[in-house]
């Protein structure tokens, strides 16, 4: 289980989270929604270890994250997503991969020269490329591409992609969605159910909040970087004042 307890995250004198609790059972898909502004982000990069909190702590399985690196957080069964994909663009679908794979497998980033081909020889890493090209073939047709020349929509499962790499139990998304036509959206959000289904843990921040709590069974509402509200996705979906406030309708 993901544990966070009364976390805040400060910006110099800025709160972007405040005393914010929330918890992910394994096998959940729980979202956590809110406005532009509202601390998601922040939240999301705290818990990875991106950025250090100001007061709280965040533990996953009896394991204190926000004690750790980013790296050792990844090598503790943690990946993000990030906002924006952030993608290696000047590099192939293949090698950003291998890059995911290096950094949980290996260590920090800072300690990678050149390319990462030299692990496709490694049977357990043909092995993650064999479950990631399953989920998205469509990767494997283009490995030998730039990950720059991709669509918007192939980028995002490239980043999907990348985080699998690293095996992960808990995987974190931000804003999935963005940029996306409705259809790729909701191919990915069907992904993240197939995911789940296959005994993965998630928490989803995304844009589409209609979209997130069909697929999601509980959701957070974060607002000013607080927890405004919190519930079962039926109980979201069917609030009029959240739905007016949060939900777009």
């Amino acid at each position: 289980m993901l544990s966070v307890e009364a976390l805040s995250v400060h910006y110099g004198h800025v709160a972007a989270v405040r005393q914010v609790s929330l918890f992910v059972q394994r096998g959940e898909i729980v979202a956590l929604l809110g406005s532009n502004g509202a601390g998601k982000s922040s939240l999301l990069r705290a818990i990875v270890g991106l950025q250090t909190p100001s007061q709280g702590l965040v533990s996953w399985d009896g394991q204190r994250l926000d004690l750790l690196p980013a790296h050792r957080v990844a090598q503790a069964g943690v990946a993000l997503v990030p906002e924006g994909r952030q993608l290696l663009s000047t590099m192939t679908v293949g090698d950003n991969l291998l890059v995911g794979d290096y950094v949980h497998h290996t260590g920090d980033l800072r300690h990678l020269l050149g390319p990462v081909r030299w692990l496709m020889g490694q049977p357990s890493v043909q092995a993650r490329l064999g479950n990631v090209y399953r989920l998205f073939p469509r990767l494997q047709e283009r490995q030998k591409q730039l990950a720059g020349s991709l669509s918007g929509g192939e980028q995002q499962m490239l980043a999907i992609g990348r985080a699998l790499m690293a095996t992960p139990q808990l995987l974190l998304l931000d804003e999935p969605s963005i940029g996306l036509a409705p259809n790729l959206v909701r191919e990915i959000l069907h992904l993240l159910a197939r995911l789940r289904e296959e005994g993965l843990t998630i928490l989803l921040v995304e844009q589409d909040a209609h979209a997130a709590l069909r697929i999601a069974s509980r959701g957070y509402v974060l607002e000013t970087g607080r927890i405004a509200a919190e519930g079962t996705a039926r109980e979201l979906l069917a609030s009029e004042h959240l739905r007016r406030a949060y939900l777009g309708r």
